[in-house]
């Protein structure tokens, strides 16, 4: 009994023992996939803010690449919408005013540009030409020929370019030119259903006043384009020159530049021996009494000699 007893409570023994060997394996089992489980969320939550963070810096990036894009554009387009009249004054010297004048040409040429107005006149004697160009380039050419044109000459004497911005008058002209071509389709409408003669002719006269201040504001508008598209250069050219005078063989005339130096000598002495014989004759009554002035004196000095010179007489009868 005892035996049997020992076993029953052996077996119970090993089986509340198997028990909780198998709970602290499930137990643990479920730990580790709880840790894993975690592990994974974790990681997986780190991966998606960090795909979240690298999509919110690419918006961002974007953002400011599309913002930056939208800017350029704006400006180019304010840029573009701007009408300035660009002018240059340049007053340049050359080496050559042929060469020059060819180089301005080659240039219009290239650029489409073309010459207004062109004067030029010799500044001396064999000292070469100066001159004024007067020419229109498109703007966008405008800068480039202003460099070549003051690369091409030795010295910038004088360079002045100015802007004038038209834009307000352009934006101004085409907002009459709009309200203008309103009234302008409303007189057309009320003359289509004019019935008397006498509105007839007065829509016709406000139709004409109408149409002759259109016309004159795309004439406006249209000379502001044509100044705006094609820049005005005015280039006063200056030839710089330096004479070298050359040996002059065919101009020494020795032979008659001596003659002519013995005549001018034989006249300068008849000239003064005429002068002298005409101070003598016509001085002489001068002379003959200054010379007998002197003769007197001369008389006057030898008496007084004489009366000094003269020895003392002797008393014989003191002797």
């Amino acid at each position: 009994m005892k035996r049997i007893f020992s076993i029953i409570s052996l077996s119970l023994l090993m089986m509340l023992f198997t028990g909780c060997s198998n709970n602290s394996s499930e137990e643990n089992s479920q730990a580790d996939k709880e840790t894993s489980e975690a592990e994974s969320k974790s990681s997986f939550t780190n991966q998606a803010e960090v795909e979240q963070d690298a999509n919110m810096k690419s918006e961002t990036e974007v953002n400011m690449d599309q913002k930056e894009n939208e800017t350029a554009e704006i400006k180019e387009m304010n840029q573009q919408a701007r009408k300035v009249i660009y002018t240059a004054n340049l007053s340049i010297k050359v080496e050559s005013y042929e060469k020059t004048l060819k180089l301005i040409q080659q240039k219009l040429s290239e650029a489409n540009g073309y010459i207004v107005n062109s004067n030029s006149n010799s500044i001396g004697e064999d000292e070469g030409l100066e001159g004024t160009l007067t020419v229109r380039i498109p703007q966008n050419k405008f800068e480039s020929f202003v460099q070549a044109v003051e690369a091409g000459s030795t010295k910038v004497i004088e360079r002045n370019i100015t802007g004038q911005d038209v834009t307000e008058e352009f934006v101004d002209l085409e907002s009459r030119l709009k309200s203008k071509q309103v009234v302008e389709a409303r007189l057309l409408d009320f003359m289509k259903n004019a019935e008397k003669t006498e509105d007839l002719l007065k829509i016709s006269t406000d139709l004409a006043t109408v149409q002759e201040e259109i016309e004159q504001i795309k004439g406006r508008m249209n000379y502001l384009s044509n100044q705006v598209e094609l820049s005005t250069v005015t280039i006063y050219i200056t030839q710089d020159t330096v004479k070298v005078p050359s040996l002059d063989n065919d101009n020494l005339n020795t032979w008659e530049k001596t003659k002519e130096q013995f005549m001018k000598s034989l006249n300068f002495l008849l000239q003064a021996g005429s002068s002298l014989f005409v101070l003598l004759v016509g001085s002489l009554p001068i002379f003959i009494l200054i010379g007998g002035l002197l003769f007197l004196l001369w008389l006057f000095v030898i008496k007084r000699r004489k009366q000094n010179g003269k020895p003392p007489k002797i008393d014989e009868t003191t002797d």
